[in-house]
């Protein structure tokens, strides 16, 4: 007597049980899904601060060659004006 009322327990509750995991399975389904969808969003700000930094990268890329050509021209100036003065003494 007291087997049987033990299996009759037992497969009312794992029943019941499985009904309710399976619930909150679904529920945390639903969570991660509202999870996933942030992560989403977030991957789109990502992307967009990834242009604005190639946009940046560029300037400065092209910054930098101006600065290159503006020392190059410099010290050619600088070397004629000694060549200059050395002639001149």
């Amino acid at each position: 007597m007291h087997v049987t009322m033990r299996e009759g327990w037992t497969d009312e509750r794992l029943d019941e049980f499985g009904k309710r995991m399976d619930e909150r399975f679904d529920r945390i389904d639903e969570r991660f899904d509202d999870v996933n969808d942030k992560f989403k969003q977030v991957d789109k700000q990502f992307e967009k601060v990834d242009s604005r930094l190639d946009k940046i990268d560029g300037r400065l890329e092209s910054m930098q060659k101006t600065m290159i050509f503006a020392v190059i021209a410099m010290s050619s100036a600088y070397m004629a004006g000694f060549a200059a003065v050395l002639t001149q003494l």
